[in-house]
């Protein structure tokens, strides 16, 4: 079975793209599975701001329509005084017409954040990114202790999601834990797409 996986990302300073790109690696490591990367505009706070429809360079900006097509989601964003990034939460705020339609029920969803510091909010940012995926009827998946150093790492890593700690000026490079357990989500959101998607086959 293939699938295709959204990774769904907001990032200011590059912590949160890179975790991005790390955990897309982890879903295309899985047969058939694809990756699209996509990302989000920031939020003005000038009414009259307007934002091309394409960024100057990088990821392009992600549609309802690639929330809607997508076999799995792997959401990140920074913490934001431990909760999500304004540009992720203003873009759930207009999957009402999904929600309805029911399109992400039972589809595969984790999420992964970045903070300038090891107690900077981590959980409670990923916390806060699983309650759209759970309204949204999503099936949610994390970092399991068992057979990944999770319990070991120093750095970032939570059960919740992966993690990054990009340090006060936002200019540390992602640790060998730090990628492998972004790997290790995006793996197994592909495999639980790819499982889901063979299931409904049978039905």
């Amino acid at each position: 079975m293939s699938a295709k996986i959204l990774v769904l990302y907001y990032s200011r300073h590059g912590s949160v793209r890179a975790l991005a790109r790390a955990a897309a690696a982890g879903v295309e490591s899985v047969s058939g599975c694809e990756a699209a990367l996509r990302t989000l505009p920031a939020v003005s706070t000038v009414c009259e701001a307007t934002q091309s429809d394409l960024p100057a360079s990088g990821d392009i900006y992600a549609t309802l329509d690639d929330l809607e097509s997508c076999d799995g989601l792997l959401l990140g964003s920074p913490t934001r005084f431990g909760t999500v990034a304004a540009p992720l939460k203003y873009f759930f705020e207009q999957s009402a017409g999904l929600w309805l339609a029911g399109a992400l029920d039972g589809k595969p969803g984790g999420v992964f954040t970045s903070t300038g510091s090891q107690h900077g909010g981590q959980e409670s940012t990923l916390l806060s990114m699983l309650l759209p995926l759970l309204h949204h009827g999503m099936l949610i998946v994390g970092i399991p202790f068992s057979g990944t150093g999770l319990a070991d790492t120093a750095a970032g890593g939570t059960p919740y999601g992966a993690s990054h700690v990009a340090g006060a000026n936002a200019d540390s490079t992602l640790t060998a834990d730090e990628r492998r357990f972004a790997e290790i989500l995006g793996r197994r959101v592909a495999q639980c797409a790819v499982a889901v998607d063979a299931a409904a086959l049978k039905e």
